[in-house]
């Protein structure tokens, strides 16, 4: 019962930097109010903070405290200001007697940041409690830096954690952790940025990629003029134990690549923005555009079959007869390794294909074509055959797979000059008329 026990108030006040923190001892409950003593107790500096980065999204605030509480009903005030914390968040955990020490509710004063904790303790303690919450305008980036070698067989991968603090509140000392790599003791003050080495990978086996997407690159240099057309080249890394990697997922980040020129420096390749490499999955890095490979991908066949009409004749579904090869040409004097992409939109059936691939999913296939290299006689070259059927195709609602237009400022230009010849074409013809 409260009448025969203790109720001490206290105030924990978080005022932003500094982040100095007070107990006030405020009622000793006898029978009436007159009997009430009054104490002020401080409370000692943070025994222990931990920054947790787990969720790019939020960030975790877990710090060890002190607490004297008496035996009896403890009422702690739990309030902040100048710092943006999650009221919702804001949690109380007892670490020494579990047993003995117990929270009873939690309440919010109407138009305050502030809380307010009930504690029942069996005893007078010194206890040690954990208070997490979500913690605003404190967030980290992921950087990495690749080094490749001169032969372009394995990188020497870094991780660096980029910890930026605008939240208000100042860290003398915590333990930052994220969910890989090496935890550190890492102290930062408000609107302090720092940079730490999080993840060292030395000779990380890579592949060097080029690929070709029939959704974004055209199909025919000899419609461009036989302009030469860039092919995307990336250097692949595999997350899993054979490349040393494998323990827990690489998390997105920019990545900037340089390469070992052979006379004790390093040339710079260019950067690239990863996304989340799970365990087993492949991260592919992008360092420019390659010329030594050549694509010329046309559509052989393109035929309606299986017409049905309704009663009055009109067409109202058809299937497709589709034929389309794709010319590669490797002009390097190494073998290279070409990931091509098709697409094959709406339902469809593969009648036969020359090559082995991959459904990424219902429309999208990927192949892995290795291509030898070039001899004196010439390039070496391979050709793509596939034959297939699109299925219950609507009129005039059918998606088609025409020559595509590009995303990029390259691929821009080039339709930009076709478009231009076309046009001068049409001029030439309307003046022989």
């Amino acid at each position: 019962m409260l009448n025969s026990g203790k109720c001490v108030f206290g105030r924990l006040i978080m005022n932003g930097k500094g982040n100095k923190l007070l107990v006030i001892g405020l009622l000793l409950l006898g029978c009436t109010v007159s009997q009430a003593r009054i104490k002020l107790v401080a409370l000692p500096e943070r025994a222990a903070t931990v920054i947790r980065l787990d969720n790019p999204r939020a960030t975790l605030i877990e710090e060890e405290r002190v607490l004297t509480l008496q035996k009896g009903l403890n009422k702690v005030d739990f309030s902040w200001k100048s710092v943006m914390i999650d009221a919702d968040s804001i949690r109380l955990r007892v670490l020494d007697h579990t047993d003995n020490v117990t929270l009873l509710s939690v309440s919010y004063p109407p138009n305050e940041a502030a809380l307010v904790w009930d504690i029942s303790s069996d005893g007078d303690y010194a206890e040690t409690v954990r208070i997490s919450y979500l913690l605003r305008n404190i967030d980290r980036l992921i950087t990495y830096k690749a080094v490749a070698d001169k032969a372009e067989t394995f990188v020497d991968l870094k991780s660096y954690l980029v910890l930026r603090n605008f939240s208000g509140e100042d860290f003398e000392k915590a333990r930052v952790l994220l969910d890989y790599g090496e935890a550190f003791e890492q102290g930062i003050d408000h609107e302090e940025t720092k940079q730490m080495l999080f993840l060292k990978s030395p000779k990380v086996p890579i592949t060097k990629i080029w690929k070709f997407d029939a959704a974004k690159l055209p199909w025919d240099p000899e419609k461009l003029e036989n302009q030469n057309v860039g092919i995307p080249v990336s250097y692949r890394i595999v997350n899993d134990a054979n490349s040393g990697l494998g323990e827990f997922a690489l998390w997105g980040g920019k990545a900037r690549l340089f390469q070992d020129d052979g006379h004790d420096s390093t040339i710079f390749l260019g950067e690239d923005v990863s996304g989340l490499v799970p365990v087993g999955e492949k991260m592919e890095l992008y360092i420019g555009d390659s010329r030594d490979i050549v694509v010329t991908q046309r559509k052989m066949a393109d035929t309606q079959i299986n017409i049905r009409r309704n009663n009055k004749q009109q067409v109202v579904l058809y299937d497709t007869d589709e034929q389309i090869t794709a010319k590669i040409e490797n002009f390097k004097d190494s073998e290279a390794v070409l990931t091509m992409i098709q697409h094959i939109p709406g339902q469809w059936d593969m009648e036969s294909c020359n090559m082995e691939y991959k459904k990424k999913n219902a429309n999208t296939l990927e192949f892995e074509i290795k291509l030898p290299a070039r001899t004196d006689s010439g390039p070496a070259v391979k050709e793509l055959k596939m034959h297939y059927h699109r299925k219950n195709i609507r009129p005039g609602a059918a998606p088609r797979t025409r020559y595509p237009q590009g995303n990029t400022r390259q691929i821009r230009q080039l339709q930009q000059q076709l478009q231009q010849l076309e046009s001068l074409a049409g001029q030439q013809g309307t003046q022989r008329q």
